[in-house]
């Protein structure tokens, strides 16, 4: 099969859909790698990388398109890519179709397969969004103490305090990976950190598991009320997978909050879980409403494109290649992961949390 590598091109995303690491297992499965020239380059693998490998380096993102069956890539294909997918492709990446609704039509019209990371499920686990999930955690939790500065209009707080002075108060939502990897984070920095998940059964293993710090809360709307009054930092995890991530925190709550409380949320790519958020980019991150700041950038794993590639590369790689291997029809019959990974097949949704997200 001809494997097709298109250099991201959503603003400000310097990942590529595999590492030559990655590409190298492929080709000695007997698949041909296609590479557009510079895809690897921010993320710190330049042509030579892939070369030496065995890719062929494509000109331009049309050569791959035309060219390859399969298409590898790390984010949804945005708007100057549709003309480009055809019905004989498949495509193997992020796409987050529940909270978009023009990518979701494009995709169906063009009767493309499309197979997205983030729904497939193996034994209760979602193995390509837990890399990528570990990430936004712990940089949720690095940009969240950067915005809390007063020159980036924050409370002003400094996340650990220092002796004598209290540390911050961080609130999560959420006590998956993004979520754990967000207290760790807070927590190692010394802040006072609560976390909050409605499965008891999780929040004992995080009670067992997280430092003495960490304060794991049952969610209810009550408990969220009172808690976000009290944090100057709250960062939202909250994933259902395939659909619309709940609205946890709505647009009157943010008048109970302190001015300059820092809201990042990590379940934006799903539509968010704050009434208030609306999509950012790494160029400009940020939006003030009501005095509280929101984070919300759709790609934040690509602001650390080498560790990122590698993570994903590390979780993608066995399933790209049983798709490559052995056709996506033959992979999603031997493989239920896959099969629940499939969201669009010949121009119909086939994934219920996508079709429940546009019935509702």
């Amino acid at each position: 099969m001809i494997i097709g590598i298109p250099k991201e091109i959503k603003p400000q995303e310097a990942r590529v859909g595999i590492t030559p690491s990655g590409a190298l297992t492929l080709i000695e499965n007997g698949h041909k790698v296609l590479i557009e020239t510079k895809a690897g380059e921010l993320s710190g693998f330049d042509d030579p990388f892939y070369r030496e490998v065995g890719c062929e380096i494509a000109n331009n993102i049309q050569q791959v398109y035309q060219q390859s069956q399969m298409i590898l890539k790390v984010k949804e294909p945005i708007e100057k890519e549709y003309s480009l997918i055809r019905k004989e492709h498949t495509i193997f990446t992020y796409f987050h179709f529940a909270s978009n609704k023009k990518l979701t039509k494009a995709m169906m019209d063009s009767n493309a397969t499309c197979i997205a990371y983030e729904t497939v499920e193996e034994n209760g686990r979602l193995p390509l969004l837990i890399p990528m999930s570990e990430v936004a955690g712990r940089m949720a939790t690095q940009q969240g103490a950067k915005y809390l500065e007063k020159p980036q209009s924050g409370f002003g707080i400094l996340l650990g305090g220092v002796t004598g002075v209290p540390p911050a108060n961080v609130m999560i939502l959420g006590g998956g990976v993004a979520g754990t990897e967000a207290a760790k984070m807070a927590a190692g920095l010394g802040a006072n950190v609560t976390i909050f998940d409605n499965n008891l059964d999780r929040l004992r293993k995080l009670n067992d598991m997280l430092p003495p710090n960490v304060t794991p809360i049952y969610s209810t709307h009550l408990n969220i009320l009172q808690e976000i009054q009290r944090s100057h930092l709250i960062i939202g995890t909250v994933l259902i997978p395939g659909a619309k991530a709940p609205k946890l925190i709505t647009k009157d709550m943010l008048q109970k909050m302190q001015h300059g409380t820092v809201l990042v949320d990590v379940a934006i790519d799903q539509g968010g879980c704050f009434e208030t958020s609306e999509p950012t980019t790494h160029q400009d991150p940020i939006k003030i409403k009501k005095g509280i700041i929101h984070y919300a950038v759709t790609n934040m794993p690509g602001a650390v494109p080498n560790t990122s590639t590698i993570a994903l590369t590390n979780a993608t790689l066995n399933y790209a290649l049983e798709i490559a291997n052995q056709g996506w029809q033959t992979a999603t019959k031997n493989n239920s992961a896959i099969e629940k990974g499939l969201n669009i097949v010949n121009g119909k949704i086939v994934s219920q949390p996508v079709l429940e997200a546009y019935n509702n």
